[in-house]
């Protein structure tokens, strides 16, 4: 798909993404441009990709946000309103999580340069800290330093929940280790369900943030963040707050 993202750079930056004041806006975009586009002539714009190769109700369209250098969005064809819808959680449900990393070389072509994995992260809001009522997960650079504060610690991140031991963003996050080069076969919102039943319960107060990382012994892997919506404190549960849509920790 790269040459499809060479010849739509221009297009992309139109009708873009989000306007906080449509909550529709997204899906208004992909239903109604890039999936008919893509089907009725092979041509996705305003989107970058539109795969629709397991059918328009499992597939998704990938889509530069008007916001940020290089940020991208990867949004189902299908109507599904966020963290909190349960077709996420279906059986035989669309892993979007595989979908979004293996798509992060449109940030990297964007930017003209690869992207170290530990610099790549992808983030999914709350209900309560997202402005449209269409899924999407966030694809673009870490904030430099969330990257360092994980580095710092990627000997204490376990393969079960534990708190990350220092703010992340001025927020308390709770971190797990995925020991996996790729998301095949491995759905962070099954993660997050299957481990912790109190968050499967209420899945639309929580946010995921999915970090490339390197283990000790040059392993790949991931570290997989999570925080949950509180009114009492402010915290929205914002998970993009952890990327930096400047990408300015990136020398292009």
């Amino acid at each position: 798909m790269r040459l499809s993202l060479t010849l739509l750079l221009g297009l992309t930056a139109i009708p873009a993404a989000a306007d906080a004041s449509d909550p529709s806006a997204l899906w208004t975009i992909v239903s109604g441009q890039c999936v008919p586009h893509e089907q009725t002539a092979s041509d996705p714009s305003p989107c970058s990709e539109v795969d629709l190769s397991e059918g328009a109700a499992k597939g998704f369209a990938v889509l530069k946000d008007k916001r940020g250098v290089a940020q991208f969005l990867l949004i189902p064809t299908a109507r599904i309103s966020g963290i909190d819808d349960p077709a996420i959680l279906a059986p035989g449900a669309t892993n979007y999580w595989d979908a979004a990393w293996q798509s992060r070389y449109f940030v990297e072509d964007r930017l003209h340069t690869p992207l170290p994995r530990d610099n790549v992260a992808l983030a999914i809001n709350s209900a309560d800290g997202r402005t449209q009522d269409q899924l999407h997960i966030h694809i673009d650079c870490m904030r430099p330093d969330v990257r360092q504060a994980i580095a710092a610690n990627l000997d204490k991140i376990a393969a079960v929940w534990t708190p990350f031991p220092v703010p992340l963003a001025g927020h308390r996050y709770r971190s797990i280790r995925i020991d996996q080069e790729t998301l095949d076969g491995v759905n962070p919102f099954r993660i997050l369900a299957d481990k912790d039943p109190h968050a499967m319960a209420d899945m639309g107060k929580q946010t995921l943030v999915l970090a490339g990382a390197t283990f000790a012994g040059g392993n790949p892997g991931f570290v997989l963040l999570n925080d949950q919506s509180d009114p009492a404190t402010g915290d929205r549960a914002s998970g993009e707050e952890l990327q930096d849509h400047t990408c300015s920790g990136v020398a292009r």
